[in-house]
């Protein structure tokens, strides 16, 4: 039972028009199936529902490629559009040439997960309270609402893999298991590129991820990727502060260090992109597990010495990260089990507001169909405490705390801590206390550029 197609021309030749196909990968450069990609490109296929957790960034050799190919029809994703990068799939949604289905990311491979398994649809926590639920079947179980999903399958899968034997057998490296097992499970054809072809015997069984009952074809890649060269841009320096009336602020780093203080000893925690991810670099020592939805627990702080990088570790973000000791990696169906299974303790994400009522919005500026919703909804439906991390004002000088948050909601009354550029503030169960602020900052400079009614500590704390 030989798998192996001799090109990736071969292998997504019969690719029709029409088709439904699910892209793996993870973050922007990392283990996607390029030279499938490219293939399918040049091939020219049409009318194509793609489904993946995002199509990256102009010129990607990922999804993105094909949308500037015009050949996308309709995105199924957890990520339509990123702030401040212009893209051709935006244009196309905007204008309506591009149908869109935004799913939360765990939900997705959840999704996919099911109809690899035969089953039709499920109840899920995620999503309830937003607008992702509005016209959906609702039901209640044990007193807690749970929206329905219903199951997605694939035409086709392209998948990237570490190696794989001619049988199909697949051996995925590090935290780039993903998206991969269930979107082959949920395809029809699951095709995986991969770096290395070896003959039967040679993959121990305990290292086989992906069993070769789910993979119709394995190509060897012709894409040679420098991972290691790949860096994701901060937006502003992580040690240059905002200035509010001409004093400087907390650092971005500061910001990150100051939520660190917060995470309890003994504790699993996960960590969104952007500021988040700043705080493993100040839980070196303590007795914390970091999670991460792409598939790693137990990592530390980011690297960036050519010497400490390996291209099949890193975090959510996409950021370089060392191991610790007792690691592990799993998939994505895995890892939102752990999250909505409750079994994260802390969730540190950033956002564009939080209101009086500890709502959040993290995932959209605009609307249903244009934004990026990623993971946060399922790391919401667990149980843990949920840590706000995010400057205190926008870049237009207006509230980031709200009254009530202007933008679609992430997760209604879910938020513990809330640590700002300018301040800490603490729910105490029915409204925000302002605990701490930053240093040469007064508790009335802070209520002054905070929109949302706060209680003010009896003695509040200067923070580091």
């Amino acid at each position: 039972m030989n798998k192996i197609v001799k090109s990736p021309e071969q292998a997504v030749s019969d690719i029709p028009n029409g088709a439904t196909v699910a892209i793996a990968g993870f973050g922007v450069a990392h283990r996607f199936a390029t030279a499938l990609i490219c293939a399918l490109r040049d091939q020219g296929t049409k009318e194509l529902t793609l489904v993946c957790n995002s199509l990256g960034d102009a010129g990607a050799t990922r999804g993105q490629i094909l949308a500037e190919n015009n050949q996308v029809k309709k995105l199924i994703a957890a990520f339509s559009v990123r702030p401040g990068t212009p893209t051709a799939s935006e244009e196309q949604i905007a204008s309506g040439k591009m149908d869109v289905e935004l799913v939360p990311q765990g939900i997705l491979v959840e999704r996919c997960r099911a109809g690899g398994a035969g089953l039709a649809a499920f109840y899920s926590p995620t999503g309830v309270h937003t607008d992702l639920a509005t016209g959906r079947e609702i039901r209640t179980f044990d007193g807690k609402p749970y929206v329905l999903e219903h199951a997605i399958n694939v035409d086709y899968a392209l998948l990237r893999g570490y190696r794989a034997d001619t049988l199909g057998n697949v051996q995925f490296r590090g935290g780039s298991q993903n998206f991969n097992p269930a979107f082959a499970k949920a395809a029809r054809v699951a095709i995986v590129e991969v770096d290395e072809i070896v003959e039967p015997g040679t993959i121990p069984p305990e290292l086989i991820d992906l069993p070769g009952i789910f993979v119709s074809r394995v190509v060897k890649t012709t894409h040679v990727v420098d991972g290691k060269a790949w860096r994701r841009p901060q937006r502003r320096p992580a040690d240059q502060p905002r200035l509010y009336d001409g004093k400087p602020a907390l650092t971005r780093e500061g910001i990150a260090r100051n939520a660190a203080k917060l995470v309890k000893e003994g504790t699993y925690v996960n960590l969104g992109v952007g500021i988040p991810t700043m705080v493993s670099n100040y839980l070196e020592g303590r007795d914390v597990i970091l999670h991460a939805e792409n598939g790693v627990l137990g990592y530390g702080r980011m690297v960036t010495e050519e010497h400490e990088i390996d291209p099949d570790i890193y975090n959510a973000a996409g950021q370089f990260v060392a191991l610790k000791p007792g690691a592990s990696f799993f998939d994505s169906v895995s890892s939102f089990e752990m999250a909505r299974g409750g079994r994260i303790d802390t969730v540190i994400l950033g956002a564009y507001e939080v209101d009086q009522e500890a709502s959040v919005a993290n995932w959209s500026t605009a609307d249903a169909k244009r934004g990026g919703i990623g993971g946060a909804m399922d790391l919401l439906s667990g149980k843990g405490d949920l840590i706000i991390v995010m400057e205190h004002v926008d870049s237009k000088g207006r509230p980031k705390l709200r009254r009530k948050c202007t933008y679609p909601l992430t997760g209604k009354a879910c938020v513990s801590y809330v640590v700002t550029d300018l301040a800490l503030l603490r729910w105490d169960g029915a409204r925000f206390v302002l605990d701490a602020v930053a240093p040469g900052f007064t508790p009335q400079e802070v209520i002054k550029l905070t929109e949302m009614d706060v209680a003010v500590a009896p003695n509040v704390r200067t923070m580091e």
